[in-house]
Formats: structure tokens, sequence, C-alpha cells
């Protein structure tokens, strides 16, 4: 009760999607510093965590009617780091090192197609679809790829993160879910 004079519970609900998608982007940087230290297979669980506080941190702000430009842009901010950045170091480091310029190029392409996207997405208004694979999606699937490794060679993951670039630039017309 004696708190309750000094705190106002709107403004503090008004920052929990801010709050959530500030542990959105920590996981990100986790997973990069996992990475940087060899230790790729635990990065796998922070960019999953990643996308799990991705996908609550929009219907927050939502129900507490929060919704901010400075929060959409924060997400964007988070959402390359942790979907864009983290994601192409993992096939970087794990499978496209020895490639050298190819490999870095791959990797740069991919995250700059993801911010291509997202500045995109941030300029448009919104009509209830998606223009292009949201680099939740693309960052995502190139981590699941991280699994094919052992099976498939170095060109596999230049070609892989060519498209899903592309296609997270594309004007594929992409119904929210």
């Amino acid at each position: 009760m004696f708190l309750s004079r000094y705190l106002d519970y709107t403004k503090l609900k008004a920052q929990l999607a801010n709050a959530i998608t500030l542990t959105n982007l920590s996981f990100g940087v986790i997973a990069i510093i996992l990475i940087s230290q060899s230790l790729a297979h635990m990065s796998l669980v922070f960019i999953f965590l990643a996308a799990l506080f991705d996908r609550f941190d929009g219907m927050v702000a939502r129900h507490f009617h929060a919704e901010s430009q400075f929060g959409k842009e924060l997400d964007s901010l988070s959402d390359l780091i942790s979907f864009g950045v983290a994601p192409a170091l993992l096939i970087y480091t794990t499978d496209l090192a020895d490639m050298l310029w190819v490999g870095i190029a791959a990797t740069i392409f991919f995250i700059l197609a993801g911010a291509v996207r997202l500045a995109r997405y941030n300029v448009k208004e919104f009509d209830g679809a998606f223009y292009g694979v949201p680099i939740t999606a693309a960052g995502v699937v190139l981590t699941l790829m991280y699994f094919l490794s052992p099976y498939v060679g170095p060109p596999f993951f230049v070609i892989a993160m060519i498209v899903l670039g592309l296609a997270m630039v594309s004007n594929i017309r992409i119904s929210k879910v």
C-alpha cells in the first residue's frame, strides 16, 4: 500500500512489452557470445528462446494498449540481432568459415536482407499481412538448418541463405496468423 503511492502501475504495464523485447535481444546477444566461444550447439537454445519471447511482446503491447513507435523500432532492432546476426553467424562459423569470401558474402547478404525487410515493415502501414518472409521465420529456419550440417555441404548453406534472404525482401504476401 505504501508503494502504491509512488508507483504508477499503468506505466509499468506499458513497459512490460519493451522488457520482453529486451529479453529477446538479450537472448540473441547470448547466442552470439556462445557462437564466438565455439559453443554453437548451446546457442540454439537462446535463439529459440528469443523467438518465444518475440512471439509475446506484441501480444502484451496490444493487451495493455501500449503499442508505440518506440516499441516497434526496438522490436526490429532486437529481431535483427536475434534472427539475423545470430543465425547467420551460427551457420557461418559451423559451415561456411572454410569458404571465406563466399561464406562472408552469404552471411552479409542474409543479415542485410533482414535489415531491409525490417526497415520496410517499419515504414509501411500494416494492412493485416506481411510482405516478404518475416525475419523471425527466416532466422528460425536457418537455425534449424544447423541440424543438417553433418549431411550437407557448405554450398547448400550458401544457397539457403540467399534463398531465405530473397524471400525476406520479396513481395510475397503472407497473412498474419
